[in-house]
């Protein structure tokens, strides 16, 4: 199977549960057991973060929501931000950490929608990339709002996105309604 098939089944197994992100962690379990792939995993940073040029001086302390394994996390802590990273799926996190050893990003394992109080504090610069719109339509705007939460009075929201074909949108517009 396609690991986007593959991705699919998972999110529709767990959406038939009523659990919107319950598939994660089975995906990362999946790839760490050679059954699939990561798709979105490009071994490093997105090419929109590595190329965004940001302040002229990291200034204070970062988060990247859905850090999956780690390399958006990576980069920023390799050009001076005190970086935090986390994800829903612990597989994940146990990942990145493998990945990065003695990194000096603090991976944490933790809900979007329940963070634990480390996470929970305003952000100088939030990292988002891809996270959201991976989401079911009925949590994104949910998601939008804990994601701005992150954010510290006067901090910088990076939000990456990818344009849906019109195919895509049209489908996605009919189940979020």
């Amino acid at each position: 199977m396609e690991p986007d098939e593959y991705i699919r089944a998972l999110a529709a197994e767990s959406l038939a549960r009523d659990d919107a992100t319950g598939w994660w962690d089975t995906l990362y379990a999946a790839a760490g057991e050679g059954v699939t792939e990561i798709p979105w995993d490009r071994g490093g940073p997105h090419a929109l973060l590595a190329s965004w040029p940001g302040p002229a001086e990291p200034r204070g302390s970062a988060v990247v929501v859905g850090a999956g394994l780690g390399g958006d996390a990576e980069f920023l802590a390799a050009r001076g931000w005190r970086t935090t990273a986390f994800d829903i799926s612990p597989t994940a996190i146990a990942a990145a950490k493998a990945r990065f050893p003695g990194s000096p990003v603090q991976y944490v394992a933790a809900d979007l929608f329940d963070p634990p109080p480390s996470i929970a504090a305003g952000f100088d610069l939030v990292v988002e990339s891809l996270t959201v719109q991976a989401l079911p339509p009925s949590y994104r705007e949910r998601a939008v709002g804990a994601v701005r939460a992150l954010v510290r009075p006067g901090g910088t929201l990076l939000v990456i996105a990818a344009a849906a074909d019109e195919g895509e949108r049209s489908e996605e517009g009919r189940r979020g309604r």
